[in-house]
Parts: structure tokens; C-alpha cells; sequence
């Protein structure tokens, strides 16, 4: 086979380490491929670069698909998700000031209950809370919108969003720009080594199960070039298995702190890959089953009903007709380029392209090719579920 050069593009995070390992471990050049990596500095770079050919693939946030198949953005081309590259990920943190008073009003700030820490944080905040996204069309923000809104909270009209590249949320804290933060790790953790902030949730405790990155591609490239998707794609996905085993952890961890990679202390990336963090300056810890997940219980698999919740919500706050944006929003999750790529390989392959989402409790077993899928808890906090074919 002869060898191919593919050039990705990612934000340094923790979970763009599935692209990142199929090159280093190998998984790459299993499938003839030779990865080269373009660094972004926030997410409207990196989608851009997709979208205009300086890259041929992406590690992207699991929104900004949908939100192009609903002309939101203003990117003139087409991105579609091949796979879910990762679940999960995400802390929801708060200036020292704020948790100072989250805790006088009685909070117990436990990573766990997401209704009394939301209700916390919104009455201990003052007028208008100040809260920093990496970007418009994400889960962090999708999920903090869902979140207040349940609670009762008029979101996004109550409370004021501000865009801030991951790497750049401590200083945002520190600098009083704003009073709390949803981003993925390590950068919440930084907060909190630098001093500045603390963290109160996990956002897997909104949504136990919510995709976070998917693979990314141009619909152009992804229809002219199908032989090197699906090549990339089974590279990526058996990362994706090897990052998912804590045997990985350490020869993950050594990686990642890099210098070149993500330039953090090695301490922090170990935590998180455990779901184990350091959440204030006193060195308190709290773990969240889950916290980051890169490959079971189908986590790689782009189900059309994820895109649909992520339309739905989108369509309700920005006053688009929901089931045209959930039928937009299906065809850009490509369960079908996904299961012609790893057809042939031992990949748990659901037997269905969607499903209710937020209706696990406990572990369950899914049809599948194989038969042996089981499917992770993926409640909502406020136990609401999500069936697309009611809608």
C-alpha cells in the first residue's frame, strides 16, 4: 500500500489526542497513512481551515456540522461528521470570588448534583452572569443552555456568553473578563493550578453521555476521496480503543504534556484520562464515572439522533422550525460512511442509526452485527429523554 499524506488540523485539548495517537502509536501507518498536524487558535480558525482545503480532516466540536446544515456561522461549505472522536470532557469552573460565595450560601460545590450547584451558581452570581465558551456552536454551550433552561433560568437571554479560545479561559478568569467558564481539560484544571478558579461540575453530570468531538471532513473531500476517509477513519478508531484502555494512560500521558502537544504538567493530563480532578486550590479531588470516554459503549458512533437533540436545540433558541433542523442535521452524522469504514474490522456496529437519547440508567445491550454492544448510561440530570421519532 502506498503510503498517503493527510494533513489534520486541531485545537490543543485533551481529546484531540485520538488524531494525535493515530499518528504517534502507529495506527496510521497500519493504513498507509502519514499524518501531519496543523495547530488552530480557536475553533472558527480551525473550521475555517477545513473549509477552505488547508487541512483534509479535523478534530471538531460535535455542533458545528449542524450548525453549518442550518446556515449558522456563514462557512460557504458543508462539514460532516464521520465519527464521534469523544464523549464527555468538559468542566463547568467559577472565579475563586464566586465559589467564595456558592459556599456562603450554602453550597456544597460535590460534582455530582447539578441541580443544586446550578441554582447555586446562578444566586450567588449577582445581575448577570459572565461565562466564557470556546464557542457559539458547541456543547459547552449547548449544554449550559439546556442546563439553566431547566432550571428555570432564561438562557441564553439571562446571562452573558463570551467566546474564549481553551487556552485562554485562565487568563480570561484572572483577568475579571468573566466569572465562570465551561471548556474542555486540561484548561480548567490550569485555572485552577494557576490560582484562578474552581471547578463545580463536570458537564457529564447535565448530560451523562453527550458527544464532544467528532472527526470532521468536508462533504466535497469526503465524496471524492472515500478509499482515504475510510482509512482514516480505522486509524482514528482504533486510537480511539487504545486511549479508552487505562493501560494507554501513561504512554498518553507522556505524549500529551509535551512540549509540542499540549505543553501541560503531566500530573493533570493523568487525572483527567482517570476522571479524577483536582478541583480547588486546597487540593480537594472529585471523580465522575466517565468523565472523558473515547471509545465504549459506542462511543465513536456519529448516532443521528445526537445531531437531531443538538438541531432541536438550536432551531428552539434561535427560532428556526425544529423538524426541518433535525432532518437537516441527521444528514450530516454519517452513520453510513462510519460502518462502510469499519465494516471489516471488530468495531461494535449498532444495529440502528439513532436512538432515545437520556433513557439509560444502567449498562444495556443494543442489537449490534456482533451482539455484544453495550451502551452506557447517558441520562439527563433532570430526567428528560430525547426520542427524535416523536418529534
Amino acid at each position: 500500500m502506498r503510503t498517503s499524506e493527510l494533513t489534520l488540523g486541531f485545537v490543543p485539548l485533551l481529546d484531540s489526542a485520538p488524531l494525535l495517537m493515530a499518528q504517534e502509536m502507529g495506527f496510521a501507518a497500519q493504513e498507509g497513512l502519514d499524518l501531519k498536524f496543523e495547530r488552530a487558535p480557536s475553533w472558527s480558525s480551525l473550521r475555517d481551515m477545513v473549509v477552505f482545503g488547508r487541512v483534509d480532516a479535523a478534530h471538531m466540536l460535535a455542533p458545528v456540522p449542524v450548525a453549518m446544515a442550518l446556515g449558522l456561522g456563514g462557512a460557504p461549505a458543508p462539514l460532516h461528521a464521520a465519527m464521534v472522536t469523544s464523549v464527555n470532557g468538559n468542566v463547568i469552573g467559577v472565579s475563586r470570588a464566586l465559589a467564595d460565595r456558592m459556599r456562603g450560601n450554602g453550597a456544597a460545590l460535590d460534582f455530582h448534583d447539578a441541580t443544586a450547584t446550578g441554582h447555586a451558581m446562578m444566586k450567588s452570581a449577582g445581575d448577570r452572569l459572565r461565562i466564557g465558551v470556546p464557542f457559539p456552536f458547541s456543547m459547552h454551550a449547548e449544554l449550559l443552555y439546556y442546563w439553566l433552561g431547566a432550571l428555570g433560568y432564561s438562557a441564553p437571554q439571562g446571562i452573558d456568553i463570551r467566546t474564549v479560545p481553551p487556552p485562554l479561559m485562565a487568563d480570561a478568569v484572572a483577568a475579571g473578563e468573566i466569572d465562570a467558564f465551561c471548556v474542555g481539560e486540561p484548561w480548567g484544571s490550569i485555572a485552577v493550578n494557576r490560582g484562578y478558579g474552581e471547578l463545580i461540575l463536570p458537564t457529564a453530570a447535565i448530560w451523562n453521555f453527550a458527544p464532544e468531538k467528532i472527526l470532521a471532513m468536508r462533504s466535497d473531500w469526503l465524496a471524492q476521496r472515500p478509499d482515504l476517509a475510510n482509512r482514516l477513519i480505522r486509524a482514528v478508531w482504533r486510537a480511539c480503543r487504545w486511549l479508552s484502555d487505562p493501560a494507554s494512560h501513561v504512554t498518553a500521558t507522556e505524549i500529551l504534556s509535551r512540549k509540542d502537544v499540549l505543553n501541560v504538567p503531566s500530573e493533570v493530563i493523568d487525572r483527567t484520562l482517570a476522571g479524577q480532578l483536582i478541583v480547588n486550590q486546597n487540593g480537594d479531588e472529585r471523580s465522575f464515572p466517565n468523565f472523558i470516554e473515547f471509545n465504549k459503549g459506542a462511543a465513536n458512533f456519529p448516532w443521528r439522533s445526537q445531531a437531531a437533540w443538538i438541531a432541536q436545540q438550536m432551531a428552539g433558541r434561535l427560532g428556526l422550525d425544529k423538524s426541518e433542523a433535525m432532518s437537516a442535521a441527521r444528514t450530516v452524522y454519517r452513520t453510513d460512511v462510519y460502518r462502510s469504514a469499519l465494516a471489516q474490522t471488530s468495531a461494535e456496529l449498532p444495529g440502528a442509526s439513532q436512538k432515545v437519547e437520556g433513557g439509560i440508567e444502567f449498562r444495556q445491550p443494543a442489537a449490534s452485527a456482533k451482539g455484544t454492544l453495550m451502551l452506557e448510561r447517558d441520562r439527563f440530570f433532570d430526567g428528560a429523554v430525547f426520542d427524535p421519532s416523536a418529534l
